[in-house]
């Protein structure tokens, strides 16, 4: 395999990274009490996506998750109350089968290791109409960050759509070592969107 194809590949593993932790936040999950905890929420996949771009040299890489699961009970009218869990396979990041292979090494995501990535929300609070902050711990490779995303939210015909996007740095997590650890030549920020759809969600 080429040099070049190579650094693409590991470039787009701190994307990746990065994409996991927008997914966690976009999914805030209602914990209030039983009684008052809404009906199951479960995610609409085809209607969901993870993106995330990276930078190689100044030049941007595209990539996204294929692989990830939430528990969600999200009550918008009692956001302090909420939580959001969240799992990603590493070895889910999409690229192509070439550069896929080299994300998954010691110096990326050392999947051998560490095959999940975990998100879990410690608060949850109200910004503006349909607009939410979602604070928590993303963990990476063993490595804890504290994170906070903006996400909003929008309802039609009974889907709950969760948008947002933040910048992740992908050092904090021991993504991209070696070699690959020199921001000059594989950017230390990454830029993730998601997008994702829910049932289940009460009224804004």
């Amino acid at each position: 395999m080429s040099a070049s194809l190579r650094l693409r590949g590991r470039l787009l593993a701190p994307a990746a990274v990065a994409a996991m932790a927008l997914f966690a936040a976009a999914v805030p999950a209602q914990a209030q009490n039983a009684a008052a905890a809404p009906a199951a929420q479960t995610l609409v996949p085809a209607q969901s996506e993870v993106t995330f771009v990276a930078k190689q040299l100044g030049v941007p890489l595209n990539g996204r998750f294929k692989a990830f699961s939430v528990q969600s009970n999200f009550n918008p009218k009692a956001p302090q109350a909420s939580q959001v869990a969240f799992t990603i396979d590493l070895g889910s990041v999409a690229i192509n089968a070439e550069t896929d292979a080299e994300l998954a090494k010691p110096d990326w995501f050392n999947t051998v290791k560490f095959p999940k990535a975990t998100f879990q929300s410690s608060a949850i609070k109200p910004t503006g109409p349909g607009r939410f902050d979602v604070a928590g711990k993303l963990t990476i490779k063993g490595q804890a960050r504290d994170l906070v995303v903006p996400v909003q939210l929008t309802q039609a015909a009974g889907v709950t759509t969760a948008a947002g996007g933040f910048t992740l740095k992908r050092l904090d997590f021991n993504v991209g070592g070696g070699d690959w650890g020199d921001p000059s030549i594989v950017a230390n920020e990454v830029q993730v969107k998601f997008k994702l759809a829910l049932k289940g969600v009460p009224a804004l």
